[in-house]
């Protein structure tokens, strides 16, 4: 009989917890919640197991995700993004050792602190005005993206700092940033299981915990699909935020 992970009433529960936020992040609600996945599931299991467990949950709710979303992206945001984000996953792999965790998330979490900052010092009008594509600025965030979503699962921050400007429709910005993150997500397949993140045991817990996770994504989906434009945009700058601050949170306490 497979050893179960989640045997004590204080693991379930913070699985349980972790899996509900991650499914309304994936859902449309925005990054915070997914960055509290692990750090919560790690308050009962070590970290690396914690996340072990969550990258095949994780792969299935992006495909909830597509399905939940179908038909709704914007295609020329995803064309001068996703090279750049399969770029940055594989410098990701190559320089993994040379960079730490703790300093790109620092690093990340300034970045996300900045952009906020910057939305909100801006006038009314030039927060409401869109910004045009630009193919250099596209490939520079989506490679961050890539990058720190590799080695610090937090490519959210860099990939909101492009496509939020855009003012995409909710749905289609929703849309085009879990295509973006599903894609993202199987390009690391290979590089995570090559680190042994898909053994029985994790896999195991890992199937307990999809029904939830099923729940979580469509319920996140739902909320967003009735979001208007001048609501959405706040709260996902708020997201970033927290993002942002627990970012810096994580980085900082790791240094020192």
């Amino acid at each position: 009989m497979q050893d179960f992970v989640f045997s004590d009433p204080w693991a379930l529960l913070a699985g349980c917890v972790a899996v509900v936020l991650v499914g309304l992040s994936k859902g449309g609600l925005g990054g915070a919640l997914a960055l509290l996945g692990v750090p919560i599931m790690a308050l009962a299991i070590p970290p690396v197991q914690a996340a072990g467990i969550l990258l095949p949950i994780l792969l299935v709710m992006d495909a909830i995700s597509l399905w939940a979303w179908r038909g709704q992206y914007h295609a020329a945001t995803l064309k001068r993004m996703l090279p750049g984000a399969a770029i940055g996953i594989g410098i990701g792999w190559l320089t993994a050792a040379l960079v730490s965790d703790a300093m790109v998330r620092l690093i990340v979490g300034v970045v996300a602190l900045a952009f906020s900052a910057r939305w909100l010092l801006s006038g009314q009008t030039r927060r409401a005005a869109p910004r045009p594509q630009n193919a250099a600025r596209a490939s520079v965030w989506a490679t961050l993206a890539g990058y720190t979503s590799f080695v610090a699962h937090a490519g959210g921050p860099p990939f909101q700092v492009y496509a939020m400007p855009l003012r995409l429709d909710p749905k289609l910005y929703t849309g085009t940033s879990v295509i973006f993150f599903a894609v993202v997500n199987v390009i690391k397949v290979i590089p995570y299981a090559a680190l042994g993140q898909f053994d029985a045991t994790n896999l195991f817990a890992a199937a307990a915990l999809l029904p939830l996770a099923v729940v979580a994504t469509l319920s996140g989906a739902f909320v967003v699909r009735r979001m208007r434009a001048e609501v959405f945009y706040p709260v996902m700058y708020v997201m970033v935020v927290l993002v942002g601050l627990r970012l810096c949170w994580d980085g900082l306490s790791a240094l020192f």
